[in-house]
């Protein structure tokens, strides 16, 4: 048996391939693109290690070719989500009982190999489900799940070393036990890396877990899922259980051993699971845990003093990067009247540049948006702006779903600071702009503030460091994420730990210590090595 206390050291951020002209990393992805494309995959339901197919199916589609299917896979049912919910409380027992050193190493062969040989599958495939560029792809599905798999082992391994302090005669110790039932991970169809982290965080506490991916990207799901058992995961600790939210969800949500959700996606949506949870309440086992990262309306927010180059490199990075699709991306933007007609012209020129097609074709800095649903949905917001006279569209607008779901990056200037577009999480490639006068410094950040009711990134631009400091401070519960002279996106595991509060969710912090704090249930220990054996203190003696 195993004695040594076992060191993780800490692990070094991903290094980021460029995939340029001529490179290795290029012929590779290229190849394991075309390979992919022509290949239509069975994606079965993932129950306590066995395959298990349903019969109901739904399309895996590449959103730039919506015509093109990947991949059919099947939807899991009330019975199903049952089975695998028995499957999760089977392994529980032994699951939290392996040695820590053999857990970790699980989720640690599983970056090498994301990082390695399966380096331009998981690219791959998240270009072709997802509609990502190369490079979004390589931070997401390549870096970020590589990093998140090794921070997390060594937070846990942190967590661990955390003890208390002890007496002379006493010896006082912290256990740190995994959650007393199953965590529900509902995950988002934009990030490969999220979508992996939120059933693996929980793992590597010793936790079990049933993992609903979303529907428009169960395909690189998938992937992530077959990576971890190549790895060795034990049968049942995570079971993968793709299908319709309201059915998986009100099974999962109805069990006494639920113990925990770790959910990204809509406001709305987190809303709903908290009302559900709080409705089973009595019927738990234990107080569930909830933890959500959900919507953003994020700014950028321009000082007179701002360097303009660099403001607009994040606005168009910001704003269209990934089409959009980021609770992170720069949604709306106030900018002083002495420098927008530069900062306007400027971000007309880059934009005018942008290339959108299919991400197979490296020049394109855009794909499509990733399904029906969200076209028709940031098309409406687009017609809304349109046809309102507090708004004027200074470039894009267009919308074209003929071969794929294609939205233009698209600019709205409007006069109105609480214009619809200005409040509401639109998640496209869709930068409202308000011009405020330059004296009105201080009523706009109120604005700014209070405008939105969510919390999760926002960006400053300012070269005066008064200015820096004032807006700092008064845009201090505006974001949960707050970038200087940088864009609002591109959060780095261990560096900039991600996440909101007010609307946009519960600011538990992925990437650092703080969110794998939620996984365990600690257990103060306190040993007597000499416990007294008379009752009489010393103050009941006669003089």
């Amino acid at each position: 048996m195993a004695n040594a206390i076992f060191k993780i050291d800490k692990p070094q951020n991903e290094p980021v391939l460029s995939y340029a002209p001529g490179t290795k990393e290029r012929v590779e992805l290229k190849k394991r693109l075309a390979e992919l494309r022509e290949q239509q995959i069975e994606i079965p339901l993932l129950i306590g290690g066995k395959e298990v197919r349903t019969g109901k199916t739904g399309k895996c589609i590449i959103p730039h070719n919506k015509n093109h299917v990947i991949g059919i896979y099947h939807m899991a049912g009330e019975e199903e989500v049952k089975a695998a919910i028995d499957a999760a409380l089977a392994a529980r027992h032994e699951w939290e009982s392996m040695p820590w050193e053999h857990r970790a190493a699980i989720f640690l062969k599983a970056a090498e190999m994301i990082s390695g040989p399966y380096r331009s599958t998981m690219n791959a495939a998240t270009m072709l489900c997802q509609s990502k560029t190369a490079h979004q792809a390589e931070i997401d599905a390549a870096c970020e799940l590589a990093d998140m798999l090794r921070f997390n082992v060594y937070f846990m391994n942190e967590i661990y070393k955390e003890q208390p302090e002890s007496t002379k005669d006493a010896w006082n110790r912290m256990e740190y036990r995994p959650l007393e039932g199953y965590v529900f991970a509902v995950t988002p169809f934009n990030f490969t890396s999220i979508a992996g982290n939120l059933p693996t965080a929980p793992a590597i506490a010793g936790n079990v877990v049933v993992w609903k991916p979303a529907s428009s990207a169960v395909y690189s799901a998938y992937h992530v899922m077959k990576i971890l058992q190549k790895a060795g995961l034990p049968d049942g600790v995570i079971n993968f259980v793709p299908g319709p939210g309201n059915v998986v969800g009100e099974v999962a949500f109805a069990h006494p051993w639920f113990a925990a959700l770790h959910f990204t996606g809509s406001s709305e949506t987190f809303q709903n699971m908290w009302l559900t949870v709080a409705k089973n309440l009595p019927n738990y086992r234990t107080y569930p845990r909830l933890v959500g990262e959900t919507g953003g309306k994020d700014f950028v927010f321009a000082h007179p003093s701002a360097d303009i180059d660099a403001l607009v490199t994040a606005l168009v990075r910001g704003a269209f990067e990934y089409q959009g699709q980021k609770c992170s991306a720069a949604s709306r933007a106030y900018i002083p009247q002495s420098i927008w007609p530069e900062v306007k012209q400027k971000l007309l020129d880059d934009i005018s540049t942008i290339k959108m097609g299919d991400v197979e074709d490296f020049t394109n800095f855009m794909g499509a948006v990733i399904d029906a649903k969200a076209f028709e949905s940031i098309k409406g917001y687009i017609d809304f702006a349109k046809q309102s006279s507090e708004a004027e569209i200074i470039c894009g607008g267009n919308c074209d779903d003929s071969v794929g779901f294609f939205v233009e990056p698209t600019v709205i200037v409007t006069t109105n600071p609480r214009f619809k577009t200005m409040e509401e999480e639109i998640f496209g490639p869709v930068l409202t702009v308000y011009v405020y006068k330059d004296e009105e410094l201080d009523e706009t950040l109120d604005l700014c503030d209070t405008t939105s009711v969510y919390g999760l990134t926002g960006a400053i631009f300012a070269q005066d460091r008064k200015a820096i400091a004032k807006m700092e401070k008064r845009l201090a519960h505006a974001a949960g994420n707050f970038y200087i002279n940088d864009k609002p996106t591109g959060a780095v595991i261990a560096q900039q730990p991600f996440g909101g509060a007010r609307a946009s969710g519960t600011n538990d912090k992925a990437g650092s210590k703080i969110n794998m704090m939620r996984w365990v249930s600690p257990r103060a220990i306190k040993e007597l090595l000499n416990p007294p054996v008379d009752y009489r203190y010393a103050f009941m003696q006669e003089p």
